[in-house]
């Protein structure tokens, strides 16, 4: 086949060998397979897809113990419960999690980063109890059969050659109720296609390359004689390209652009092959030297590629379809049968090859010596290091769906997979370049079962092979890409060779961590010695590695910081050095104590033993002294920690603490059985005191070193000592180092004499001269010195207080304890407070369990806010200062804390705290309090106390840490009363030292000196409970103060002095406010009289932010002000039915807040997630992108500015922009954007502020009279040519000079005019210019009928684009928000009123520029112009040809041009734009109605709104006469939906009408229009308004003749129009209610349960691995991947793309993965805070910590408020402002 097909491998290859495949497979009984009588496979398509879309596998086969087995692809979600799982391992399928009740367990929740997982729902073994998935029911015979195999491999002895399973050994799978008959030829014709494909695709990988990276061949010679399958030698070779993790898209297409001259396009696509499929050929020629040439080329940039005859890479590319193939039969039936193919398939994989090729049937034993008769599998797992990306991860899946089938099945595949094991570790260690789709992590399924661990530990020695490989790796035994095996024992180890600084090694180490923590694997380590005989000589090889020494007088040079790698190493091992030993909890007493032994032994041998090839660096020869301490000799070890090498390291000692932890067996009585008498008995038994001194000697070492470190004698020993330091006593790491090291010295005092120890610790600590009174020290200085004493005694009363490992206290109680104490400084966030915890406990099940029992949860509440924990108060009596985890800072304010809160308890004035008893009841450490009984400890108080003392005395200041010592030896005085009263009482008083004192006498002088007086309260109660031991001793000792008066606190006389000074202060103080009050009065008075009198005092309107200098007439001056193009405001979406009864049943007050923002709590309760489950649509239910209007939306920071500053301050930005010149800026300045400089806001204009005189009059006329005095007058006036050149040729009334791109339209510099009125004009210009910028841009967004460009009137209409589309905004951001006797013009602040009155100040001026000769300005002309278009009986005479029927305007701009030219007839031309509003509405309403059925919406009642609307009926068919068409539909309409359900959309569709003229007409004449005070508070928004705004209702209709006329008039100019005749009508509605953004789903992850559905970018058709949500339209698009970019508009991505076509400038979108909204506008963009938190009230950045997530209502209303004020644009420049980047802000 491959030369036939010229090498070159098609999608017609594919379907041509998938054919084959299949007619070799079924022969004549194809329709056993395929559904409903096919007769044949459609091209291309493969079985199970053509089963899947049948529907065969849609039900699930319910069988009691069968597993669930479902496969994750990439991108799924899976679920972990704690409480139901064994391990982490086991996960559940999105649909078995649903299924099951998880209440109040602890779930998390990811996304499978690649395929091949399983869910592990109905396994007997992945759970802790039976989780009843109605899918797939528990089965007692699977649990039997599981515990029945367990107990006979414990009994079965090892093998000496395990026993490898084939194919013949395995029975089917019994009692499966869907069997089918299978005619014994088809099991044939299967078994033999399946074997003979297999085959081939061993034969194939016999030739491949085992390396891909700089593999290429270096001559031609070499490259011909390369391995290959090819029988011919054909020289046509191909280059293959790999893909890996560290090169970039990008990268890869400019390297084949240039050495393939592809286009960019070809190489693009070869790049996404390259990236999906692991590899692809690029180039295929004869002309192997120009192959060679680029081969190199692209080695060149570390990209793995091959050269290889194009008949091995086709023969590659043939496996790879087979491959798929027998993926595709994992997922098939026949008929009902889901088994039988797998079935047949593991028996053909577990066969060993037929018919294989020449290569490696010569000698099979040659490639695998280890294995007799390989089968398949074996040559499979060896050779999968050998494919790529595509295949390997099918062929994880395919054996993940063989693990499934049986328990058999699963033993069978995990024996090979133990039997080539170490062959595995070798390439995923040395040569695999795509590490995570390597065949290792298939350890995880495997090592995780307990059955099959165990068997695979019992018969294959795994465990002593892993150590020997881990031995083998890390001494570097390394030859010819393998590691050796077995290891010489003699090899050193050395920490800068190559193994260290590899990443890879620790999923070894976490192979061996799941293969011990089986129980049943646990039980084996136990009983069988050489299991701890292997670790402990592994251990032995990593004890004190990289040993530190301290640089003493010169810095080090050279910092090398080959101590992260190591660390990483020792860490990874001390986890399973804790699982190791936990593991003899299972044991006898005599198998622990032979374990104790060997580890002793070991350790000892390590460190003792004198040969040539002892490292001295780490291993320095033992030496012992004799040393003096209080008139006694003790022989110890010599050793100068200043001096000497010390290393972090020591895993045999932490070894043997694990074990020592076992108190339960080391008890006396279990012991006394196998013939020891204690602890000690077991430790002496076989070495003597000296050597037990040098095994606790080195842990000892490292405390004090850790000391020095930590008091600044390391310092020349730059970073790395210290990030050693921090590393060991991090709190999630602590135990498993340096808590170890403590215990080890704890378990010291129990083994060997108290005294030896104390002695041991004083002289490792260099404290013996101190304890012994010399004050000062030959090393170390005065603070150094202090430093190690608070040091010395922070390890004195870890190892004599500390008893959690000498109780084995259980895991809950511990974690208990550490919550109480991590929470007793304060409350915290829950990631605060894992970081106070060891990860062991975190990880643990119990852990949030407790947190609930012992702290309170404050969910968040507002936006920035996060969940805090808060200790209970009953919990504080737990808590224990002096815990072993708190450093110096923190045991002062959980001292504090807890002070304060006994004062507030007991009302005591100064609480003692005293300590807890110890409470050891069994165990070796029992003996432990009698420590207190030592005579050194009582020399150690003295000299403590008396140093300090002496020091105070001298320089009459205290000593550095003198406060933190004294808290510590006092804490260990009680703490030793508390435990052996009267022997220590004994002692204090016998025991005598300097000047003939004992330590009663030192704590009577200290009780009242006068430095310390804060300790008085303890030292007494010290001493009066000794003295009921010692009563005349400590009597006579006691200096009893002579009086009260002499003992008065030096502290309390500070105290009242400075108590009445401020007293003093304040009544000065007093004084001085009474006089400036009284004179402030006067002024006040003053002004009042000045004011009338003199009208021309300037009115100040603040300060100018630049200049500082008051805001007054005399200079001019403006808002800042931000004009951004937007398509904010809605359309009522016709067709859309849900959006129709929207309205039907919205709330018929706007201005009081929705019902919907109620908040239930966080996290939601369990029934609101319940209620919660599904996504019904497909775009999140957000509002359709078509039906937006585009406008300009203008907006103000509330901050002025001069108007000659605002000129300064922009030259300024122009300035910064050029000195900063690759700096992503916050503004554009072809935009002419800036950025305010008080508040960051994005701005673009400067809107004029009025100075002058306040509005005209009102006009109060009534109604109709008013009418009858404007016709005459308009009767009176001249006709007006120059008015009528000013309008629109349409007929449409608007006048040209509103026009954004008028062509008439001149900037100031060309028009000479007064100063002021000069510089109002340069403020008018910002507007235009701005407004005619994106009138240009936007003509394509625009429906209208416009003059051309360059015409008169072109662009954009202001009064209704920008004035009108501003108010409306205003208006929509303000619905369902407000509270009782408001309306909503009360809501608005009066900077936005400012801003009203701004840009319609601009309008006037444009009249003005167009009648510049006039006195009036033009004004005249216009109101009668805008008059005549309003009263029809003007509107259609000869003088003016309004051809445009006025209901197709927007009355609202009407109104608009009213306030700016005319607002003294605001009231009047308030009533004609009601009506025209309400006849438009009708007009929309009979379209809208006309496309809905009436059975589809909500029945109303009755009719709640007559007194508004009156005779709905009639007016509806009055407004439609005119037009029979029309007429006809309003009848039928009428018909279906009656009066209720029209009156209530008539209420709906017009409210906002009038809440916008309120907020218009009180920007205009804020007294007039303001809201009463007796405003009846029952009545609903529309009759208040009306109220306010003199509106009569239609209910009054018939009586107002004048509205009657003009309603006629209109109504018949439309019906007459073409507009009517069409169906559209020309009036599109406004959507009326509240505005939403898409509604995310209540759980995070319900995103994922279709997210096939619910979750497609329509681009490439595929559910984006990042998908991004339009929070505008629900859209779901790819989020920064390279498939959905468009290429011609700069590369930009799809959500910049998305947004130009969604919403115009501004895009705000979801991002799912990385949990996290990003904000885009015009180029740049910003990423916001997550509107989800976990159950914790914590944001999960990119979901690490994967829990759960739910909505936060706060935070979602935060977003949505942003967006309805229009403030997207100024957030991002906020955000671009707070930061200087040099990339792009995508990088930040």
């Amino acid at each position: 086949m491959p030369g036939s097909r010229k090498y070159n491998f098609t999608p017609a290859t594919r379907a041509e060998i998938l054919a084959e495949l299949y007619d070799a497979f079924w022969g004549p009984y194809a329709h056993l397979f395929l559904p409903n009588s096919n007769s044949s496979l459609p091209l291309h398509a493969t079985l199970s897809e053509v089963q899947a879309a049948a529907g065969l596998s849609k039900d699930p086969q319910v069988v009691p113990g069968r597993p669930c087995g479902h496969i994750f692809k990439k991108g799924e979600s899976c679920f972990r419960c704690k409480d139901c799982a064994l391990d982490d391992s086991c996960v559940l399928c999105s649909r078995c999690f649903e299924s099951i009740d998880h209440t109040d367990h602890n779930v998390s929740f990811f996304i499978a980063q690649q395929s091949g997982g399983c869910c592990d729902c109905g396994d007997v073994e992945a759970w802790r109890q039976p989780i009843n998935c109605p899918f797939h029911p528990y089965s007692i015979e699977n649990a039997d059969y599981i515990n029945g195999f367990q107990a006979k491999t414990f009994r079965d002895p090892p093998r000496p050659h395990p026993k490898t399973l084939t194919g013949q050994d395995i029975p089917p799978v019994k009692n499966y109720p869907f069997r089918v008959h299978v005619p014994p030829e088809l099991r044939d014709s299967i078994s033999r296609t399946i074997g003979y494909a297999i085959d081939f695709i061993l034969d194939t990988l016999d030739s491949s390359p085992d390396e891909t990276f700089m593999a290429t061949p270096p001559s031609e010679a070499v490259l011909r004689l390369q391995p290959t399958g090819d029988p011919l030698m054909h020289d046509q070779f191909a280059i293959v390209v790999w893909n890996d993790d560290k090169h970039s898209f990008d990268e890869v297409i400019e390297l084949l652009h240039d050495i393939t001259n592809r286009s960019r396009e070809e190489a693009a696509q070869i790049a996404d092959r390259i990236d999906e499929h692991g590899r692809d050929i690029v180039e295929m020629s004869g002309n192997s030297a120009r192959l060679l040439d680029m081969a190199r080329a692209i080695a060149q940039i570390d990209l793995g590629v091959t050269v290889r005859r194009a008949f091995d890479t086709f023969r590659e590319q043939v496996s790879a379809v087979i491959i798929e193939w027998l993926l595709d039969l994992t997922r098939s039936r026949l008929s009902t049968d889901a088994l039988i193919l797998r079935e047949i398939l593991a028996s053909e994989l577990l066969s060993p090859r037929k018919n294989s090729s020449l290569l490696s049937a010569k000698d099979p034993s040659r490639v695998l010596p280890d294995l007799q008769e390989p089968t398949r599998l074996d040559w499979l797992f060896l050779y999968h290091a050998r494919l790529w990306k595509k295949p390997r991860l099918n062929l994880k899946e395919i054996y993940a769906s063989l693990l499934t089938v049986s328990h058999q099945h699963k033993l069978a595949i995990a024996s090979h997979f133990a039997g080539v094991y170490h062959r595995i570790i070798d390439a995923y260690l040395l040569t695999d370049r795509e590490a995570e789709t390597s065949i290792k992590y298939f350890a995880l399924q495997l090592f995780t079962v307990p059955s099959i661990s165990l068997y695979i530990v019992r018969h294959h020695n795994i465990v002593s092979r892993l150590l020997a490989i881990i031995t083998a790796f890390f001494t570097n035994q390394i030859a010819e890409k393998r590691i050796a095996f077995p290891p010489k024992s003699d090899a050193e180890i050395d920490v800068d060779t190559f193994p260290f600084k590899s990443k890879r090694f620790m999923p070894v180490f976490s192979d061996l961590r799941y293969l011990c923590h089986n129980e049943s694997v646990q039980h084996l380590i136990a009983s069988n010695r050489e299991f701890i005989v292997q670790f402990a000589q592994t251990c032995q090889i990593f004890m004190c590695i990289n040993p530190n020494k301290r640089a003493a007088s010169s810095h080090v040079e050279y910092e090398t910081d080959a101590w992260i790698s190591v660390f990483n190493v020792t860490l990874s091992l001390s986890r399973v050095i804790k699982i190791y030993g936990e593991a003899f909890s299972k044991a006898k007493a005599s198998g622990l104590v032979a374990a104790i032994h060997t580890v002793m032994h070991h350790i000892l041998k390590c460190i003792t033993v004198v040969d040539d090839r002892r490292d001295l660096a780490r291993f320095p020869p033992v030496a012992f002294h004799h040393v003096v301490f209080g008139e006694t000799t003790y022989k110890i070890i010599e050793f100068d920690v200043m001096d000497g090498s010390i290393s972090f390291h020591h895993s045999l000692q932490w070894l043997l603490a694990e074990l020592f932890k076992h108190v339960d067996i080391l008890s006396e009585e279990r012991l006394s059985q196998n013939g020891y008498s204690s602890l000690r008995d077991v430790c002496l038994r076989h070495v003597n005191e000296e050597a037990l001194l040098t095994v606790i000697d080195y842990p000892l070492r490292v405390l004090a070193m850790i000391a020095q470190i930590r008091t600044g004698l390391w310092v020349r020993n730059g970073f790395a000592i210290r990030g050693q330091l921090l590393h060991y006593r991090d709190f999630m790491l602590r135990e498993l180092c340096y808590d170890q090291d403590l215990f080890i010295l704890q378990t010291a005092l129990v083994v060997l004499d108290p005294n030896t120890v104390f002695v041991s610790m004083l002289d490792r600590f260099q404290l013996l001269g101190y304890f012994s009174g010399a004050t000062l020290h030959p090393a170390y200085d005065t603070s150094h010195l202090s430093g190690m004493v608070e040091e010395f005694f922070y390890v004195l009363i870890t190892i004599l207080t500390e008893t959690a490992s000498a109780t084995k206290m259980s895991l809950r109680v511990a974690v208990r304890r550490e919550i109480v104490h991590a929470l007793a400084v304060g409350p915290c966030s829950f990631t605060d407070l894992v970081k106070r915890v060891a990860e062991r406990m975190v990880d643990d099940v119990c852990f949030e369990r407790v947190l609930r029992d012992v702290a309170n949860f404050k969910a968040p509440d507002s936006t920035a806010d996060f969940g805090t924990y808060e200790l209970k108060d009953e919990a504080f009596d737990e808590v224990n200062p002096f815990f072993y985890h708190y450093t110096r800072n923190k045991r002062e304010e959980v001292d504090l804390v807890l002070r304060n809160r006994l004062k507030r308890v007991f009302k005591v004035q100064d609480p003692v705290i005293v300590p807890k008893q110890l409470n050891i009841t069994m165990g070796p450490f029992v003996t432990l309090s009698s420590a207190f009984e030592s005579e050194v400890l009582v020399q150690i108080f003295f000299y403590g106390i008396y140093n300090i003392l002496t020091l105070t005395d001298a320089t009459d200041a205290a000593p550095p840490s003198a406060e933190a010592i004294l808290d510590q030896i006092l804490h260990l005085i009680m703490v030793a009363y508390v435990e052996r009263p009267s022997v220590f009482s004994g002692l204090a008083v016998h025991k005598v030292f300097e000047e003939e004192k004992n330590l009663i006498d030192i704590l009577s002088t200290f009780e009242y000196h006068e430095k310390y007086p804060t300790y008085r309260r303890r030292v007494q109660w010290i001493l009066d409970h000794i003295a009921e031991h010692e009563r005349p001793e400590v009597e006579s000792r006691r200096r009893r103060p002579e009086s009260q008066a002499d003992v008065e606190d030096p502290n309390e006389a500070k105290k009242r002095a400075a108590k009445a000074r401020q007293e003093a202060i304040m009544r000065q103080m007093k004084a001085q406010q009474a006089q400036v009050a009284f004179n402030f009065e006067d002024i006040d008075d003053d002004e009042d009289d000045d004011l009338e009198g003199t009208p021309d005092a300037p009115v100040s309107y603040g300060t100018c932010i630049v200049c500082q200098e008051e805001l007054n007439g005399t200079k001019s001056f403006g808002s800042l002000g931000f004009i951004q193009p937007s398509r904010h405001l809605r359309k009522h979406p016709d067709g859309y039915q849900s959006y129709t009864n929207e309205s039907m049943t919205c709330p018929d007050s706007l201005d009081r807040p929705s019902e919907a923002t109620a908040d239930t709590g966080f996290p939601p309760p369990v029934a609101e997630i319940k209620n919660s489950k599904r996504l019904h649509s497909t775009n999140f239910d957000a509002f359709p992108a078509q039906f937006t209007r585009f406008g300009l939306h203008a907006s103000i920071c509330s901050h002025m500015m001069h108007l000659d500053c605002f000129t300064v301050y922009s030259a300024s930005i122009r300035q910064r922009h050029r000195n900063q010149a690759t700096r992503n800026h916050p503004e554009s300045i072809p935009r002419k954007e800036y950025i305010c400089p008080l508040c960051k806001s994005l701005g673009n204009v400067i809107l004029p502020v009025v100075v002058t005189t306040p509005p005209p009059e009102l006009n109060n006329l009534a109604f109709p009279d008013w009418v009858r005095a404007a016709g005459i007058s308009i009767l009176k006036s001249k006709p007006d040519p120059v008015l009528e050149s000013l309008q629109f040729r349409t007929g449409s009334g608007e006048f040209v000079f509103w026009a954004a791109q008028d062509s008439a339209y001149q900037s100031h510099l060309r028009v000479t005019e007064r100063p002021d009125s000069a510089e109002l004009h340069k403020m008018v210009d910002t507007v235009m210019v701005v407004a005619k910028n994106i009138s240009q841009q936007s003509r394509h967004l625009r429906e209208r009928t416009e003059p051309e460009p360059g015409e008169r009137g072109a662009g954009m209409y202001l009064p209704e684009e920008l004035v009108g589309y501003s108010v409306s905004a205003l208006e929509v951001a303000l619905r369902g928000h407000g509270s009782a006797g408001k309306t909503v013009a009360d809501l608005i602040t009066d900077p936005q009123y400012r801003m009203i009155r701004g840009l319609l100040t601009c309008l006037t001026k444009t009249v003005s520029l167009s009648f510049k000769l006039r006195p009036d300005e033009g004004r005249e002309a216009v109101r009668q112009a805008i008059i005549k278009r309003l009263l029809p009986e003007w509107s259609r005479t000869s003088f003016t040809s309004f051809s445009h029927p006025l209901l197709l305007r927007d009355p609202f701009a009407l109104l608009v041009e009213t306030a700016a030219v005319a607002p003294d007839m605001l009231r009047h031309i308030l009533i004609l734009t009601y009506y025209a509003n309400l006849a438009r509405t009708v007009i929309g309403l009979v379209y809208i109605l006309n496309k809905s059925r009436s059975t589809a919406t909500p029945a109303l009642s009755s009719r709640k709104y007559e007194d508004l609307f009156g005779d709905t009926r009639m007016f509806f068919m009055s407004v439609v006469r005119h037009s029979p068409i029309f007429e006809q539909a309003a009848e039928s309409v009428l018909q279906n939906f009656g009066d209720a359900r029209i009156e209530q959309l008539l209420y709906a569709f017009t409210l906002p009408f009038l809440r916008r003229a309120l907020i218009l007409c009180r920007a205009t004449y804020p007294n007039a229009f303001a809201t009463p005070l007796d405003l009846d508070e029952s009545l609903c928004e529309y009759r208040r308004l009306i109220k306010i705004l003199g509106i009569p209702p239609l209910a009054q209709l018939p009586a107002q003749d004048t509205i009657q006329n003009a309603l006629s008039g209109w109504c018949a100019h439309y019906g007459h129009s073409q507009a009517a005749s069409q169906l559209n009508c020309g009036v599109m509605l406004e959507y009326p209610s509240i505005y939403r953004l898409a509604r995310l789903p209540l759980v995070l992850d319900h995103l994922y349960l279709d997210q096939e559905k619910t979750m497609t970018c329509a681009r490439c058709n595929t559910v984006p691995l990042d998908a991004a949500i339009c929070l505008f339209c629900g859209t779901t698009v790819c989020f920064q991947s390279h498939c959905c970019m468009d290429l011609d508009s700069q590369a930009r991505g799809e959500c910049n793309i998305h947004t130009r076509d969604c919403s115009g400038p501004i895009g705000l979108y979801f991002l799912v993965k990385r949990c996290s909204l990003l904000y885009l506008y015009a180029n740049n963009g910003a990423f916001g805070q997550s509107p989800y938190l976990d159950v914790h009230g914590e944001v999960d950045v990119s979901m690490r910590r994967g829990r759960r997530q739910y909505l936060h209502k706060a935070r979602w209303e935060d977003v949505h408020k942003t967006w309805l004020n229009h403030g997207i644009p100024t957030l991002i420049a906020r955000r671009l402002e707070g930061t200087v980047d040099s990339g792009g802000w995508e990088t930040l």
